[in-house]
């Protein structure tokens, strides 16, 4: 397919996200994007030869340093990112993490670690990396949790 009559085939790009929440708060990322600083959960892309949940435990620890233990899929999330032509296909991930051990160094361009109520995070809804990062924390407030069993490598 051809977008935009770019010589580009269009792909989806697939995106994992951890969403762990502690006594009412949710880890959070904040990071420098092109788009300024941005509030996210810890995420970012499938590398080739990972696993979805390799991918998330990895990209929690990069980006958190917290270590990710995956309970259920939380859903799957397909969204365009405004005024362009990219589509992400976000598996979201809900589970457990335990706190860092020794010298924890993040991911270029993460500014900071914060755990945040529901409120405190929609409060900031401009400066979200995505509606689809308070669509993940409502869904995972409704009780919405897939079995991890639902997932199948093939490969």
């Amino acid at each position: 397919m051809i977008v935009n009559n770019i010589d580009r085939v269009w792909k989806p790009n697939a995106t994992v996200a951890a969403i762990i929440e502690h006594e009412g708060r949710f880890l959070m990322i904040e990071e420098d994007t092109p788009e300024g600083r941005k509030l996210n959960q810890p995420a970012g892309h499938l590398e080739r030869g990972e696993t979805l949940l390799q991918a998330v435990i990895r990209e929690t620890r990069e980006e958190s340093g917290w270590r990710f233990a995956p309970r259920g899929l939380l859903g799957v999330y397909l969204a365009d990112k405004p005024d362009s032509d990219i589509t992400y296909l976000r598996f979201a991930f809900c589970g457990d993490a335990a706190a860092p051990e020794g010298e924890v160094r993040l991911d270029d361009g993460i500014v900071a670690v914060h755990w945040l109520r529901r409120d405190e995070i929609a409060a900031q809804a401009n400066r979200l990396r995505s509606p689809v990062v308070l669509q993940c924390i409502d869904d995972y407030l409704a009780g919405i949790m897939h079995p991890l069993e639902t997932i199948r490598d093939l490969r």
